[in-house]
């Protein structure tokens, strides 16, 4: 059973920065790919960052610049540093496992953006 928690949501002014972190656990096939998504109210879950096992990365239009995301394969864990946060980037932040043709997904973390 593949269990992912994530960490690092709250409240932030416009301008500021958080660090989410996600951390999977259980019977993990090394070659993956990790990443964050997320859902504002009213609106359809979209991906922010992926990152594969390899080290590639693709980002958001919306994000590039501003996030970057990382990971430690040795402790199955991905990283999502945030600066430069905008009201727009509001939304519950979802951590994504897809091995193969397998998704697992966080219970999501709360990302608040004040202006």
């Amino acid at each position: 059973q593949v269990q992912l928690v994530e960490s690092g949501g709250g409240l932030v002014q416009a301008g500021g920065s958080l660090r989410l972190s996600c951390a999977a656990s259980g019977s993990i096939f090394s070659i993956n790919v990790m990443g964050w998504y997320r859902q504002a109210p009213g609106k359809q879950r979209e991906t922010v960052a992926v990152i594969s096992s390899g080290g590639s990365t693709n980002y958001a239009d919306s994000v590039k610049g501003r996030f970057t995301i990382s990971r430690i394969n040795a402790k199955n864990t991905v990283y999502l540093q945030m600066n430069s946060l905008k009201p727009e980037d509001t939304a519950v932040y979802y951590c994504n496992l897809k091995v193969a043709s397998l998704d697992y997904w966080g219970q999501g973390t709360q990302v608040t953006v004040s202006s």
